[in-house]
């Protein structure tokens, strides 16, 4: 008997090759035991009122699109008593989320990663009480990059566009002067450029964290805090951002950290991305693991 199987496709992510792709990959799904019905996301925040409003009448949910999409629909998810297991068909420009799961990048090759995977539980992050982040949350330097970079740069330069956006903020970085408070009981107060806390192997196709430093179903945020190296100091930004793109983070200026909560308190509103997208600003974040909040089949 065929799994009832809740697809929901994002027809705007990888600049619309979705919908062209997405008939083999279901194709693949329907011969390895799925009945897939379609569901399509006009506008943000859609993806996670589809879940909330049908996701339990269905076996397994799956979704199409890239790490926004994705991350709506795992919000829904962790929002039910008893949530289906999740199936990912990346779709988007950087897919951070599939590289860290091993999940292949082209919809049909996914299909058949999902039709043999089994449930597994992972960590997602609670944003302020009220949101979820999938696999990182962030602000300072270069976090803009990821909303601020126009559409047409991504599809036709993909990672590389970020690159260029975030050389092109380098005499605009600011600092911030932030409280941070673990969940262990230390407290570091200090000047920021950037700050993330993460549940991922990979951020922008570019960063990665060795194997060793992450995993991704431990209850733990890896919390990466870089310090402001002073006013104008453009060769010690350059050697910061060399250090994080090689995932050394062999600087003085560099803390990788490990916490399961996480609260940020700033002198001033600061602009936070989660998952890619806007985040709001905020005078105070909290950050919270949600342990096993959700399946992903692998």
């Amino acid at each position: 008997m065929n799994k009832r199987l809740m697809l929901i496709l994002n027809p705007a992510a990888g600049g619309g090759k979705g919908i062209g792709s997405i008939g083999s990959a279901m194709e693949v799904l329907y011969r390895g035991g799925y009945l897939p019905t379609v569901y399509y996301t006009t506008a943000p925040g859609e993806g996670t009122q589809l879940v909330l409003d049908h996701a339990q009448e269905y076996d397994v949910v799956a979704c199409s699109g890239g790490d926004g999409t994705l991350s709506e629909i795992v919000s829904g998810l962790s929002q039910l008593r008893d949530p289906p297991p999740l199936g990912y068909l990346p779709q988007g420009t950087s897919n951070d989320v599939a590289s860290s799961l091993g999940i292949p990048n082209t919809p049909v090759a996914a299909a058949k990663h999902m039709v043999c995977g089994k449930p597994t539980p992972l960590d997602i992050g609670r944003f302020n009480e009220t949101d979820c982040f999938t696999y990182i949350a962030a602000f300072g330097a270069f976090t803009e990059v990821s909303y601020e970079t126009p559409r047409e740069q991504k599809q036709s330069l993909g990672h590389f566009a970020y690159v260029l956006q975030g050389l092109s903020k380098l005499p605009k970085i600011s600092s911030y002067h932030t409280t941070v408070e673990l969940d262990d009981g230390r407290t570091i107060i200090d000047d920021l450029v950037f700050g993330s806390v993460s549940n991922t192997r990979t951020v922008g196709g570019m960063v990665r964290l060795k194997d060793d430093l992450v995993d991704l179903n431990d209850g733990q945020f890896e919390v990466m805090l870089v310090r402001d190296p002073g006013p104008g100091n453009v060769i010690e930004l350059n050697k910061i951002t060399t250090a994080i793109l090689q995932g050394t983070f062999a600087s003085p200026y560099i803390r990788l950290l490990h916490s399961s909560r996480a609260k940020f308190t700033f002198g001033e509103p600061v602009k936070w991305t989660r998952d890619g997208e806007a985040g709001g600003a905020h005078r105070t974040v909290t950050l919270e693991n949600q342990h096993s909040a959700y399946s992903i089949l692998l």
